[in-house]
């Protein structure tokens, strides 16, 4: 099977170049995925807000890769400040708790000063049928 690459059509994506996705097999890595929504290439200044977004963003990938938040098994949040985090678990909550996958949050710095959170998921097709 090719590999099969997503798209979001973030203008970031074609500036910076990556995708938003890769598909290998039945693999799908999600790159950091920011509360931009993309179609208007706009993002809120409300933390969870962005966290919705983040997970809306998710979910258009792995939708077109043919998976779900199901057969997500690694999660990596990136948020510049640490202290967010507990403010975050709720909708970290509402997407993955009954996944569980394994997970690991990072404090550093993001690229624009807008994001508050950015969030990386691995999945693989058919786990979590």
């Amino acid at each position: 099977m090719p590999r099969q690459l997503i798209s979001s059509g973030s203008t970031f994506e074609q500036e910076i170049g990556y995708s938003r996705a890769v598909v290998e097999g039945d693999w799908i890595f999600v790159s950091g995925t920011t509360g931009f929504d993309y179609g208007k290439m706009t993002i809120s200044d409300d933390l969870m807000e962005q966290a919705e977004q983040c997970f809306k963003n998710i979910q258009l990938a792995l939708d077109e890769a043919g998976a779900s938040m199901r057969d997500i098994v690694r999660v990596t949040y990136v948020l510049p400040d640490a202290a967010d985090f507990p403010k975050c678990w709720p909708t970290l909550r509402k997407y993955l708790g009954q996944v569980r996958p394994a997970a690991m949050m990072i404090s550093a710095g993001l690229s624009d000063p807008r994001m508050r959170i950015e969030i990386q998921v691995t999945a693989h097709r058919g786990s979590g049928a």
